[in-house]
């Protein structure tokens, strides 16, 4: 006489069970490994000298750094410009407009933005290292900095602009230069510098360490 081997539902409930749990631990790693893929080269370093990783400016800080111009025209630079969005809203205030960036994705997403806020004829976006770069073309200079750059920024800046151009200091101040105007604190914190002034400042430091 056959006996019928009846299926042991418990068996089978652990086995689905258990390649649902498989199935389900490899989607979040599919999707964990997606997101990691496309936001780290959203943070990596902007600049080659100074560990600096992109942190995106604020509204306020935005605004602050057109406050402190006030009207100003010409060429401006954001060095480390990150997503553009400085460069973005100075080629909408009327400046000629140009972002240097190290991170080619950051480079790659500040193009695509410039198209779609119209604003690509008056911008640029280069993937150069800021510490290659000759300034001297610019009128107005934006810096979103760490404290251990700027006084080799310093040096380079009053190497290279000439007078009658402005620089915007944001989150850190040169420490070594006297600003012209400073708004806001903390995090929004920016600094106006004149660099006729600080150069002017130079000079006069230099004739008194001759003199003496």
């Amino acid at each position: 006489m056959n006996e019928t081997i009846e299926p042991n539902n418990n068996v089978l409930s652990s086995s689905k069970k258990a390649k649902l749990g498989i199935f389900i631990a490899g989607a979040c790693g599919v999707v964990v490994g997606g997101l990691y893929a496309v936001a780290t080269p959203f943070v990596l370093p902007a600049f080659r000298r100074v560990c600096l990783p992109f942190v995106p400016a604020t509204s306020k800080q935005v605004d602050n750094v057109f406050k402190v111009l006030n009207g100003r025209t010409g060429t401006l630079v954001d060095l480390g410009s990150g997503d553009g969005r400085i460069v973005i809203d100075a080629a909408k205030r009327g400046y000629n407009a140009t972002g240097y960036e190290l991170n080619p994705w950051l480079v790659w997403y500040s193009k695509i933005t410039a198209v779609r806020k119209r604003v690509k004829g008056n911008t640029n976006f280069y993937r150069n290292d800021l510490w290659k770069t000759d300034l001297s073309q610019y009128d107005n200079v934006v810096i979103f900095g760490v404290s251990s750059m700027m006084e080799q920024l310093e040096s380079k800046l009053s190497n290279e602009l000439l007078p009658g151009s402005k620089v915007v200091a944001c989150r850190f101040p040169f420490t070594g230069w006297t600003p012209s105007q400073t708004i806001d604190e903390g995090i929004d914190s920016v600094w106006l510098y004149d660099i006729t002034k600080v150069l002017l400042k130079q000079d006069e430091a230099h004739k008194l360490k001759t003199d003496s």
